[in-house]
This record gives structure tokens, sequence and C-alpha cells, in this order.
């Protein structure tokens, strides 16, 4: 049974089936109780945007606020997963990752090689990404590419609400350490999701919208602004297909090389910072992989090389747009064909 409702939600719902399903599944964080079971109980939100709201009234000490001291709790998740058990620690906001990133990168994510595999660390680190939601520079970072860089370390990055449930179990079943990235943007985001269980492998990207002109590829918030562009592409008789990523560590090489292939332009959409991003990843790949299929430049449509700005103005416009995807799309058209450059 299907029915419509948000990826705050469905993360909420995901969580809930896990701990129902496998008793060694805990959640812990800051605030995310925040005062369930306690006087004032009305005020408890669930963590900062109340994902996990109404857990511990089903769960109870399964759910564990900790102290504001992210290289404890996320260092003690770890070890609690190689210990047997399957944490998944919030982070609330990834930018956060600073404080406690030898926890995870040191640790979490080569246990594995430096056990002869022995050891398996089954941990899911839930965070905040992205910008648009006017919480400033430390904030509102997309940082999805500094985990990519790290072997061990798989990465997820969900578009929707439907893709967030899937992977969000998939996460917490993976024996391996995964950072799961949540785009503050797309919490409200509804559209249909089945009420029973359901796991979506990593590694298969999802291919939106089939077009055979351009590939645009993208992932999180600004799946949907390569959408719109598609859509207005469409006026000028452009059909572009998009390509959801899903996860960005295993990334599915396959689908984008293929369509590639097909239509011989690429655009690559990343919130991210331009220099070593997925764009950029993306590019180098495709550059590397099917050079001979190219019949224009890649094109890179990614956030300025710049903190995020508080202005609401600025934020507005450091966000890839619609627009600058599909004026990227055209370059890549153009009769001259476009040389690589990166488009803000």
């Amino acid at each position: 049974m299907s029915r419509k409702i948000s990826m705050k939600q469905a993360i909420n719902e995901a969580l809930d089936l896990e701990m129902r399903r496998d008793p060694t599944v805990i959640v812990m964080g800051e605030d995310i109780v925040g005062g369930t079971g306690a006087q004032g109980e009305d005020d408890a939100w669930g963590g900062v945007l109340g994902v996990t709201k109404g857990l511990y009234a089903k769960h109870g000490d399964r759910l564990m606020d900790t102290p504001l001291s992210e290289s404890a709790y996320i260092g003690a998740a770890v070890g609690a997963a190689a210990c047997g058990l399957r944490p998944v620690a919030e982070l609330m906001f990834l930018d956060f990752m600073g404080v406690c990133f030898d926890q995870i990168f040191n640790q979490a994510a080569k246990f594995r090689y430096m056990f002869g595999g022995k050891a398996e660390t089954p941990v899911v680190i839930r965070g905040m990404v992205g910008a648009g939601f006017r919480a400033a520079a430390q904030h509102s970072q997309m940082l999805t590419p500094l985990f990519t860089h790290i072997p061990g370390l798989k990465v997820v990055c969900p578009s929707n609400a439907y893709d967030a449930k899937g992977l969000l179990i998939q996460s917490i079943r993976d024996n391996d350490p995964v950072i799961f990235c949540e785009h503050k943007n797309l919490y409200g985001l509804e559209c249909e999701v089945p009420a029973e269980s359901y796991a979506i492998p990593f590694g298969e990207a999802n291919v939106l919208r089939d077009g055979d002109d351009v590939t645009i590829v993208s992932y999180g918030l600004t799946v949907h602004r390569a959408m719109e562009a598609a859509a207005t592409l469409v006026k000028d008789g452009t059909e572009a297909e998009v390509i959801d990523l899903r996860t960005l560590s295993p990334i599915d090489w396959d689908t984008i090389v293929e369509s590639v292939e097909r239509t011989g332009r690429l655009v690559v959409v990343d919130e991210a910072h331009p220099r070593c991003n997925l764009a950029t990843d993306i590019a180098a790949f495709v550059g590397q992989n099917a050079f001979g299929a190219l019949k224009a430049g890649i094109q890179m449509v990614t956030a300025p090389h710049t903190p995020v700005p508080f202005a609401p103005s600025l934020e507005d416009l450091y966000v890839p747009s619609a627009d600058s995807i599909a004026s990227a799309v055209k370059r890549t058209l153009s009769p001259k064909g476009a040389s690589p450059r990166i488009a803000a």
C-alpha cells in the first residue's frame, strides 16, 4: 500500500521499521529524544527538525540523547558497531564532521582493512546537508565529496521520500559504515511511498527521464532543478536524459557511461564547491572512458567556490538553478561545441 508522505516522515518510518525488525539497531544523537517521557514532553521535537519525533515512545532507551560532543558519541557509535550493535548516529548538520572526522575516516572506514576483513562496522551516520534553508555558512554546506573520497565509507544522498526510506533501510542493514546525507530543503517534499519495508540496493542510479540529446547527472536537491531544466528545454526541441545518482559511493558508472555514449553530451550538476567535487569526478571518468562518444565539452554546474552566504538573495543565487542547468545544456548544443567550464 502506497500513500504520499514527506521525506522526513519516510526517514522516521525507516528507523521505526528497522528498530522493530532488529533489536540491535539503536539511535543516538543530540536532542533526538528531546524531553520525551519527561515533564514538558509537548516540546519534544526529536532532533532539530523533528525527524526522530515519536520514536522514543515506541522504542524507549534504544534512542539516546547525547552530550554536545560529536567526537564522543560518533566514537561511541563506531565502537558499538564493532561490538555487534547497529547504531544510527545523527550528526545533526553534516558540517559538524570536523569535530569527529578522525573517528569516521581513520577508524570506522579502516577497521575492515586493518583487521583482514574480520571486523565489521555497521554504523550509519545521518546528517543534514545543503543550502537554501537560511542556516548560514556553518550549517549549509554540501560536503558529500569529502566522504566520497574516503575508501571504506559508503555515501548516500536521496532526492525524494521513496528513495530515502529504501536507502536508509539498506544503509542500516549494510555491514559497512554509511554516511547518509539528507538535504534539509527536501524534508517536506512528498511522494508515493509504500507502507511496508523495502530496501534499495547501493550503486544503482535512477533514470528519471529518458532523452537522446544530452545527459544530465545530479543528486539530492539539484535533481529537481535538473528536471525543471529538462522540462523547459523540451520547448526548444531538446530531450534531456536525467540521472539521479542516489548513492555516491558506490556510484553507478555503467548507467552514466551508457547514457553519454548514446547522447554524446554531458552536464553534471553538483551543489558542492567546484574543486574536487562529484562533478569533476564524473567529468574526469567520462572523459577517460567515453571520450570518443563526446560531441562537445562536458559542462559542470556547481555552487561557487565561496562559503554559503546568509543573505537570502545571495543564497538563492548560490545553489545551481534550473536556468543555469539549461544554459549549460545549450552550451553543449552550440554549433562550435562547448569548452569545459564551471557554471554557477
